[in-house]
């Protein structure tokens, strides 16, 4: 084992800023109803709007770029 070759820098980087644009991400339903088996509004259908709708879309390319550089971080190396 040697020293992290370039897809794997790649998927280093794609997996900190998918992390750090979840954590960015307002939470939508209130933390006192999580666990009361009250009504949750979490399913509802709500619109993005301005940073959170460019948020969203972020965290959904980011997360199939990680999916896609996993897949490949674990195939390449056999070739």
């Amino acid at each position: 084992m040697g020293a992290l070759a370039w897809y794997d820098w790649i998927l280093l980087i794609v997996s900190i800023a998918l992390i750090l644009i979840i954590v960015l991400q307002n939470s939508k339903d209130d933390v006192n109803n999580a666990f009361s088996g009250e009504k949750s509004d979490l399913f509802a259908n709500q619109k993005a709007r301005g940073p959170e709708k460019v948020i969203n879309r972020l965290t959904t390319g980011l997360s199939i770029a990680f999916f896609i550089l996993a897949f490949l971080v674990s195939v390449l190396p056999r070739f």
